[in-house]
């Protein structure tokens, strides 16, 4: 055992929440064992909480993380003097990108978050509820603007978001298309279907 490995762009921290989050993807946060992470590092378990105080802080650090990045990427999309459409695509090749680029982080945060501690889980509840709504808004008011079909705005969100972490699958297959070849498909199919035509 040694020290932890870094690179030019990571602190330890960094690496021990990546590390963390891939093995929270692969076994589910209540069976991963801080002995455990702490093999996957490198280290001896000790050495962990030099850098963090539990698992539940690694938990709350890749949720919040990952709640805070759509989120600030979602107010950007809204503030741009755009179609509806166009923002509704950006937010999804957003989605799709982080699915694709980010995986376990993203995976960890849309599915083990219901082991989060209050006030925290509370508060990555929250952000869930109004995220869905913002996105629904630009939806209703696409609609409002006949450049979408006349649609329950809140179904259509649950619908392309689970659409969106169907992409799991595409990680497991052995013979699958290229990241960018999916993205477009996806694309193609949810914005496509929205359109007022």
């Amino acid at each position: 055992m040694g020290r932890i490995k870094t690179d030019t762009n990571n602190s330890r921290k960094e690496v021990i929440v990546a590390k963390a989050a891939a093995l929270f993807k692969e076994k589910g946060y209540k069976a991963a064992s801080m002995r455990e992470l702490a093999d996957v590092v490198g280290v001896e378990a000790a050495s962990l909480y030099n850098h963090i105080k539990s698992k539940s802080e690694l938990l709350h650090e890749i949720c919040f993380s990952v709640a805070n990045r759509y989120g600030q990427f979602m107010e950007s999309v809204e503030q741009e003097q755009i179609s509806s459409l166009a923002k509704i695509e950006k937010i999804l090749r957003f989605h799709i990108h982080g699915m694709i680029e980010h995986f376990n982080e993203v995976y960890v945060s849309d599915r083990e978050w219901k082991y989060l501690e209050d006030p925290y889980l509370s508060n990555f509840q929250n952000q869930r509820r109004t995220y869905r709504k913002r996105f629904a808004a630009i939806i209703e008011e696409g609609i409002q603007k006949k450049e979408i079909k006349p649609i329950d705005a809140t179904t259509a969100v649950l619908i392309m978001l689970h659409a969106i972490s169907g992409i799991e699958s595409w990680h497991r297959s052995k013979q699958r298309i290229s990241g960018n070849l999916l993205e477009e498909n996806m694309i193609t199919i949810l914005v496509g279907g929205l359109k007022n035509e």
